[in-house]
């Protein structure tokens, strides 16, 4: 058993960006979303028997992080045309049968890594697999059993990967990252400590709590509160049983969001990718 979890608003961003390259700024309402549902329906597509999928959303951007640090990242500067596709990507996903987690008071990463946690519980689960190239997932990979895809680049790291490319092992990229900063989410970092200074401090003394307190001197807490910022939380209750998140094909609600979106082929598609699989099990 494999169990795929799939960051809902990387896809997002990446398909609407991705759209108007390709129809020279021209916007379509749900021209992502199609790209997101194309996306998921490929991972479905590529497992030959049963698959077990969740996909995770931010309902909105801020969360429980932008009360610890007010520069945040926030919603702020998001294209409406962007914007408003959020919660339609939500509904269409539901409707065609794919597990959902929108994220509120956590982010979608925190849903992921909790994910992630209680799916390698599960014995019977021989990978878990997180579809995002975003660095802060880095942390979860554990061996070859919890693996990161980058599935633009075709990329698979596992946890040996993940030091090649950081230079630390994954339960140390919180303290990387909180010592040279992450300009996607908003915090700088310690000024003067680059990626292979931090790297050197981390191998030599551990994570941050365990440096000599003339190491980070004054900046030790300030380097503790990103390294919160950068911790993903692995306690949402996402899911008690790993069955649940087995797909089954889409709902009787797809039909309709399939006419909506001018996309009658992924209703199609679905249909056909539902077929082979009972014939497969």
């Amino acid at each position: 058993m494999i169990v795929h979890l799939v960051d809902g608003t990387y896809e997002l961003f990446r398909h609407f960006y991705g759209w108007r390259r390709f129809t020279k700024g021209v916007d379509h309402p749900y021209g992502a979303v199609v790209g997101v549902l194309q996306t998921v329906l490929q991972i479905i597509e590529n497992e030959k028997g049963a698959t077990y999928l969740g996909v995770a959303t931010d309902h909105v951007i801020e969360s429980f992080r932008n009360r610890l640090w007010a520069d945040y990242k926030t919603g702020a500067g998001i294209e409406p045309a962007l914007l408003a596709q959020f919660h339609p990507l939500e509904e269409t996903l539901t409707a065609m049968g794919v597990v959902v987690w929108p994220m509120i008071e956590l982010e979608a990463d925190d849903a992921l890594a909790s994910a992630a946690h209680l799916a390698s519980k599960d014995k019977k689960v021989q990978k878990v697999a997180i579809w995002t190239p975003d660095k802060d997932l880095a942390q979860c990979v554990r061996g070859t059993r919890v693996v990161q895809i980058d599935g633009r680049r075709k990329i698979i790291r596992d946890a040996v990967a993940i030091r090649e490319k950081f230079g630390v092992d994954p339960p140390l990229i919180p303290d990387l990252l909180a010592l040279v900063g992450d300009a996607a989410d908003g915090y700088p970092g310690i000024p003067g400590i680059g990626a292979k200074t931090a790297a050197t401090l981390l191998n030599r003394y551990g994570r941050i709590e365990k440096f000599p307190s003339n190491v980070l001197g004054e900046q030790r807490k300030l380097a503790l509160l990103f390294k919160k910022l950068a911790t993903l939380r692995t306690d949402a209750p996402l899911f008690k049983k790993v069955e649940t998140l087995r797909w089954r094909g889409p709902t009787p609600a797809f039909a309709k969001w399939a006419k909506r979106m001018e996309a009658p082929r992924l209703l199609e598609r679905c249909d056909r990718v539902k077929l082979r699989h009972a014939v497969v099990r």
